[in-house]
């Protein structure tokens, strides 16, 4: 069965409809599966889901949530999803506490009803139950919308950008809840701009421009990478790239950490490549074979 669908949404802004969020974008996501959405900020994560939680309408396309259609069934989409919006959207004033009973009773439950679900969660901030909410660290902020979003079960649950703004500490424990959550049958749909976080999904969907550039497992989107690759490190980085950028045998090069990474024309190119830094007068020129993940195959499709 088939949680999400997606069908050719487009989605525009403006008075002359100039700024285009989503241009005929498809996809489907399975019941329990974990799937992310990959892309940088203004890529149109937000928008495809403020439309796949109701909050927005599409300018045409279809879409379905739990075969519920986004327009003609909203009220029946809305009792069945959680969504945690990118910003912190809980009452600042209202305590731990306070939050969760409020949004346990929109939905005619209680946090003992449905305790089960958001225990391994809501444990972490129960003793601060009584703070509040505007109070809280940012991972603890986090927690809380997570325990707020899944109170009433939701069958669908939508996490736009969860991580952003959050130590590196909170982020692995978040992952570690959404792990938990999946096993509970949940289907997950979480935006992110880290590439990083993309090998946690089941499946995900490169998003630029409100083009899905793949859609493919984590490991599937990386096998697709067929150029040669090589990561080079020098101590005058930035003469490097420009010079580099100049080589007709160099397809693409960027900065990737404490390295360029070097995406080759051919296979030809990783000997002119080593020529080339044989050739510079750099003793501390580092060179080796670099294997492409997540953010390199980004990068070559939007180039493509």
């Amino acid at each position: 069965m088939l949680s999400v669908e997606v069908n050719n949404l487009i989605k525009t802004y403006g008075k002359k409809k100039e700024v285009k969020a989503l241009s005929d974008i498809s996809f489907s996501v399975p019941q329990g599966e974990l799937f992310g959405i990959i892309g940088p900020d203004g890529a149109g994560k937000t928008s495809l889901f403020r439309i796949l939680t109701t909050l927005l309408l599409a300018d045409s396309g279809k879409a379905s949530v739990d075969g519920f259609d986004v327009v003609k069934d909203y009220k029946a989409i809305r009792k069945r999803v959680g969504y945690m919006p990118g910003r912190f959207s809980l009452y600042q004033d209202l305590s731990v506490e306070e939050n969760l009973n409020f949004f346990a009773t929109i939905f005619n439950t209680s946090i003992k009803e449905n305790y089960d679900l958001i225990k391994d969660i809501y444990v972490q901030i129960e003793p601060f139950r009584k703070r509040k909410a505007g109070k809280l660290s940012g991972g603890m902020k986090q927690k809380l919308a997570l325990s707020c979003a899944l109170i009433h079960r939701p069958s669908v649950l939508f996490l736009d950008e969860p991580t952003t703004g959050v130590d590196a500490v909170s982020r692995k424990e978040f992952w570690e809840m959404l792990k938990g959550l999946r096993k509970e049958g949940i289907t997950i749909l979480v935006s992110t701009p880290y590439m990083d976080e993309a090998g946690l999904c089941d499946k995900v969907a490169l998003i630029q421009n409100g083009k899905i550039l793949s859609i493919d497992t984590p490991q599937g989107i990386v096998n697709n990478f067929s150029k040669p690759l090589m990561a080079v490190k020098s101590s005058k980085m930035l003469h490097l790239l420009k010079d580099l950028e100049q080589k007709e045998f160099v397809e693409n090069v960027y900065p990737f950490g404490e390295y360029h990474h070097v995406v080759m024309k051919d296979k030809s190119g990783e000997q002119l490549l080593q020529q080339f830094i044989q050739r510079r007068n750099d003793e501390t020129t580092v060179l080796y074979d670099a294997k492409p993940n997540i953010e390199d195959c980004f990068i070559a499709l939007m180039k493509s």
